[in-house]
């Protein structure tokens, strides 16, 4: 067997295209999914990846999906944190629960699934993990405010991951994707979506495939050499 690779959030639209990516790296491909069973069902017959159900924000469900990949799979050498969540609301509108919904889902999730999966990638002193971003977090933009928070902690958790765990020969990097055309893509009104074209240099919004490549790529040692960085996947913004 080759590399053992995670995918969180892997029944969405860009979740999906990483999983298959990956699998046709000839990986071993798990990942986990939420509430659509059904999508994560079809994806697993189709790639032949395995899929594990979990609540990303509840530690002793991380500590247990994580487990079990591991049991299954041996080990896991390569984590892409893909799950997240986006509401669309007004700042003045949002409530506690709101924002607490939302950070969580994209950043605590991200803190306990990595804490689980390091701690063997540190004793063998090996392993990859690629963050996804936003443009979001990045840009002035149209976009929900607790999202583009918690979307913008992702590249602060990223290089100060990267810097802790080099030592252990881990590289960790995110990417960061424009708007594309599945996934929260299809919420952006016809007056953002013509904004966002008429910006990028590209002329048109990104696909989860082209994505899925760029994470495929990092996740390799193909690009060894590359670590701490926010790859941006946006067309040229």
């Amino acid at each position: 067997m080759g590399r053992v690779a995670l995918v969180t959030g892997g029944s969405g639209a860009l979740g999906s295209a990483i999983v298959r990516r990956l699998c046709k790296e000839g990986d071993a491909v798990a990942f986990t999914f939420r509430t659509r069973a059904a999508a994560a069902e079809a994806l697993a017959r189709e790639t032949g990846a395995a899929m594990f159900q979990a609540d990303l924000t509840d530690g002793p469900q991380v500590r247990a999906a994580v487990g079990q990949v591991i049991e299954r799979l041996g080990r896991i050498d390569v984590l892409v944190n893909n799950a997240g969540l986006t509401q669309v609301m007004p700042f003045a509108l949002l409530e506690e629960e709101d924002w607490d919904a939302v950070l969580a889902a994209n950043l605590k999730s991200m803190f306990l699934v990595t804490r689980e999966v390091v701690r063997q990638m540190v004793a063998r002193k090996s392993g990859v993990i690629v963050n996804i971003g936003s443009l979001a977090g990045h840009r002035l933009l149209d976009v929900p405010v607790h999202y583009a928070t918690a979307k913008a902690g992702v590249s602060g958790f990223t290089l100060s991951l990267a810097s802790e765990l080099s030592r252990y020969n881990i590289r960790v990097n995110s990417v960061v994707p424009g708007l594309l055309d599945e996934g929260v893509g299809k919420m952006v009104p016809e007056k953002e979506l013509a904004e966002y074209i008429h910006y990028c240099a590209a002329g048109r919004p990104g696909k989860t495939e082209e994505v899925a490549e760029v994470v495929a790529f990092l996740a390799s040692d193909r690009a060894r050499y590359i670590n701490a960085q926010n790859i941006f996947v946006d067309g040229g913004i």
